[in-house]
């Protein structure tokens, strides 16, 4: 199916692949830093996928998720579309199909294969999947390392290749839940990682940070302690345009968590009768338990004297002191009612957010699991902890334009702004995001039913 232009032994997609661009045979060296990065990005996604059988790759478990196959697709088309054929002479695609098999949500690219049956594409193969990373993988850097680009030109396929870099780390996380959400349907409860043993440290006693009233600033373009952490080695820290422009807000006296609700703290919430209690829940979440028969969060399972919980190491016994993940906002909403609290805004998780620095389980340590709470240092003032890493934090911030929010020009304007409808922010990362992709201005977002992410809660109150 390959294009005989592009007739270069590929990667064989039942071999590992490392991370990081030396170990992705095939792949050209490089001296140039944002060569080097786009490497380093699509052999993590290879990494992710390559002890994966054929049949894991291909399977679909519902129309909210999608084949680890076409996540390693989709995200090479992304590449292929906006930047090759955008900035490369006489660009020829790699196959005339693709496009229509590959592409997402972009209207303007064109019509595209229906999402919910993506798990029929048997075809291209694994192999031939492979292939076309190698192909466009070896094109992107020619053109990024070649003198055919200068001045604006450049600016711009560069700007663009850092954006379809971050595209690719969401659907590395994407691929992660996604697995996992497949792998929970099977009686096998097959691993996709090698066993993961309970962490028996207790979790910090909780406690509330007091914030005063005030003027804030939040968006993009305001300083980041995690801007020297960044993987990018020659450009200013990224931002997604759903995060900006950098604006002022008022927020009233409040206080957050100092830690993530844990796993023990909810099953408290089960055992008072919490899905129970009609008065905790909005009420579409009331009518979701009832319509769904929702009695606990969604990969724990009930066993033999208390609850198990399916994670990506397989089915594992209850970790009382571990952040409780996998809820929808309705959950997490109730759960903060019946705690006498709420959940935050995202304009009083980023003020709080903004002078922190990673901390938290993030993807890079390949746990791929939320994990307790680290204790306070003796002495120290008390601090939010995992606010980057472990869970997405649902807020009550329904998913919006800020002030004088303008889209991404073309098809890419496509990307974030017009799903701004019926969706909520999260904020924060979890422990499968990358943590080059974190920042406190990230705006995630999901709908309010959605449960196969990895999110989690942290209350608030007013002061």
């Amino acid at each position: 199916m390959s294009d005989p232009k592009r007739s270069a032994e590929p990667r064989d997609g039942s071999e590992p692949l490392g991370e990081g661009p030396e170990a992705a045979p095939g792949r050209s060296a490089t001296s140039r830093p944002l060569s080097r990065d786009f490497a380093a990005v699509r052999s993590r996604s290879e990494a992710l996928c390559a002890h994966l059988g054929d049949e894991d790759l291909v399977a679909q478990s519902m129309p909210d998720a999608s084949p680890s196959k076409w996540h390693l697709a989709h995200t090479t088309w992304f590449f292929e579309t906006f930047v090759l054929a955008a900035f490369e002479k006489d660009h020829r695609p790699f196959h005339e199909a693709f496009g229509f098999l590959f592409n997402s949500y972009y209207n303007a690219a064109g019509e595209r294969h229906a999402r919910p049956i993506r798990g029929v594409l048997t075809r291209p193969t694994r192999r031939e999947v492979m292939a076309y990373r190698q192909a466009v993988d070896e094109a992107v850097v020619s053109l990024l390392d070649s003198d055919a680009l200068s001045g604006d030109a450049r600016q711009q396929a560069e700007n663009i290749v850092r954006l379809g870099l971050h595209h690719e780390q969401q659907h590395q996380e994407l691929t992660l839940t996604d697995i996992k959400h497949l792998f929970s349907l099977n009686a096998l409860a097959p691993a996709y990682r090698d066993a993961l043993p309970v962490n028996e440290a207790f979790a910090p006693d909780f406690g509330w940070l007091a914030f005063d009233a005030g003027v804030r600033e939040i968006g993009a373009g305001g300083p980041s302690p995690l801007a020297g952490e960044r993987l990018w080695h020659d450009a200013a820290p990224f931002a997604f345009d759903n995060e900006g422009p950098r604006h002022r807000v008022f927020v009233e006296a409040h206080a957050l968590g100092d830690r993530l609700v844990t796993n023990a703290e909810y099953l408290a919430f089960i055992e008072d009768g919490g899905y129970d209690t009609a008065s905790l829940w909005l009420d579409r979440g009331w009518a979701t338990v009832q319509r769904e028969g929702w009695r606990h969060p969604f990969y724990w399972r009930e066993a033999e004297g208390g609850f198990r919980e399916f994670t990506l190491a397989g089915l594992r016994d209850f970790a009382p002191h571990e952040p409780v993940s996998h809820l929808s906002l309705f959950e997490a909403d109730a759960f903060a009612r019946w705690a006498g609290a709420r959940l935050p805004t995202e304009a009083e998780w980023e003020s709080a957010a903004s002078a922190l620095g990673a901390c938290g389980s993030l993807a890079d340590v390949d746990r791929f699991h939320p994990d307790v709470a680290p204790a306070h240092a003796p002495g120290a003032p008390r601090r939010m902890r995992q606010a980057f890493g472990d869970v997405w934090e649902w807020t009550s911030s329904s998913y919006g334009p800020y002030p004088g929010f303008s889209p991404t020009a073309g098809a890419l304007g496509e990307y974030n702004g017009k799903f701004m409808c019926e969706q909520t922010v999260l904020r924060g990362a979890s422990c499968a995001t990358s943590r080059s992709h974190v920042r406190p201005s990230y705006r995630n977002f999901f709908y309010a039913p959605d449960r196969w992410q990895l999110s989690g809660v942290r209350l608030a109150k007013d002061q």
